[in-house]
């Protein structure tokens, strides 16, 4: 199946109840500091894209999964807010432990063009694949660090 375009709306009614209110909140924040979204239909569902700054780089994914609704978070700037990386919680640093790792940063095999993230929590040194690395799944518990780090990274990118 290509890639069909889609509204808000439409995205929306695939949402399910319970993450309806935090997603809506979420969009109309990212929508009041400039960010640029898209909506695609994709083979395994829908993907929302949320893109910021000039020239624009994506900020945030939303894209469904078995296990529900993630967001996948694109830290590019992870090392300016070490206070907020070093509370979440042990269940969002379980996620990124168990993310895949940078094969460009670790073996030198990736894309050239790839750039991984290298970072530390607490002491513990992470490499990890920009793709999966902070992709967390939309629940009461996340959402709150999820939208703290949203805030954290665009602070970031604003000040660069």
């Amino acid at each position: 199946m290509a890639k069909e375009k889609i509204g808000f709306e439409q995205f929306m009614e695939a949402v399910a109840d319970t993450d309806k209110s935090f997603i809506k909140d979420l969009h109309e924040y990212l929508i009041e500091q400039g960010c640029k979204a898209t909506y695609e239909e994709k083979k395994i569902g829908y993907l929302a894209s949320y893109k910021w700054g000039k020239p624009p780089r994506t900020i945030i994914n939303f894209v469904f999964r078995k296990q529900g609704m993630l967001t996948r978070i694109y830290g590019e700037n992870i090392s300016q807010y070490p206070d907020f990386i070093n509370n979440l919680s042990e269940k969002m640093i379980g996620s990124i432990r168990d993310a895949g790792d940078c094969k460009r940063l670790i073996h030198n095999t990736c894309s050239p063009k790839c750039s991984g993230y290298d970072f530390l929590i607490g002491s513990e040194h992470f490499q990890k694949c920009r793709y999966n690395c902070f992709e967390f799944l939309v629940s009461e518990e996340n959402n709150p660090h999820i939208m703290a780090f949203i805030e954290n990274e665009l602070n970031q990118r604003k000040t660069t």
